[in-house]
């Protein structure tokens, strides 16, 4: 039988855990009143399910992430990388690695190709699609 300072200190845990999925709900919930142009953008071409799925925005993914947007019918997650992203190549890896450990496909594709060329990120998230 557990004694009571171990029982204590497993409800501490559950608190912050709870506390942490909290924050990380609120700050997707913050991203999504607050998108880039880039994220924008591409939400309009992803949204009610012009791809024959459902995308969300801004979701919390493994209790540490917020990606910009997944597709969970097919595991799909998409990344629009700005300018901050080009000095974090290794975090970048990290996170994408521990999401294709849960199951995930990771598509990054550049905030700039966005806005310059939505076709073609279109058909590279469609391409994406296809397991």
């Amino acid at each position: 039988m557990p004694t009571q300072e171990a029982q204590s200190m497993r409800d501490r845990k559950t608190e912050n855990l709870i506390r942490k999925q909290l924050r990380l709900e609120q700050c997707a919930w913050a991203n999504r009143q607050e998108r880039t142009p880039s994220e924008a953008r591409l939400w309009s071409a992803l949204k009610a399910r012009q791809l024959g799925v459902q995308f969300r925005r801004e979701v919390s993914l493994a209790g540490r992430y917020i990606v910009d947007f997944c597709a969970p019918s097919v595991r799909l997650v998409v990344e629009v990388d700005g300018a901050c992203h080009e000095s974090r190549p290794r975090a970048d890896a990290r996170r994408d690695a521990e999401l294709r450990g849960l199951g995930y496909r990771v598509l990054r594709v550049q905030a700039a190709l966005v806005m310059r060329d939505l076709p073609a990120v279109v058909a590279l998230v469609r391409a994406s699609l296809m397991p």
